[in-house]
């Protein structure tokens, strides 16, 4: 695999209920990582806006080769973060970012323009 074929892929546009994510596609929710992604699907896991992004949200990045994860907290600050995902993260020593998710995507992309193994979750609405 070259180079470029792990670079976390580029989030093309982001508004409000839409994302366009380079060779991963268009949706509302995205995890994203090194090489790939695929749309978030919080019932997945029963995610919720309270109490959050939990460890089992974050699992899929972490076997991705993730490290640094940005996490957004929604267009209007809604989503929240678990502490236990926070702590987990500090745990294995992955540099986290959490923002509202205009900005998250902007920390995010520019990560990946350096080539770091970053990955993310992107919620577009609230």
């Amino acid at each position: 695999m070259n180079k470029d074929e792990i670079r976390s892929p580029h989030i093309k546009h982001l508004s409000w209920g839409r994302m366009e994510v380079d060779g991963v596609g268009i949706g509302k929710d995205f995890k994203l990582w090194p090489g790939g992604g695929r749309e978030w699907n919080w019932g997945e896991t029963d995610t919720h806006h309270v109490p959050g992004i939990q460890p089992s949200d974050i699992k899929e990045l972490l076997e991705n080769g993730c490290q640094t994860i940005v996490l957004s907290r929604g267009m209007l600050l809604a989503l929240r973060t678990c502490q236990e995902t926070i702590d987990l993260l500090e745990e294995q020593l992955i540099a986290v970012h959490i923002a509202e998710t205009k900005e998250a995507a902007e920390i995010y992309n520019d990560l990946a323009s350096s080539g770091k193994a970053v990955g993310g979750l992107f919620h577009s609405t609230c």
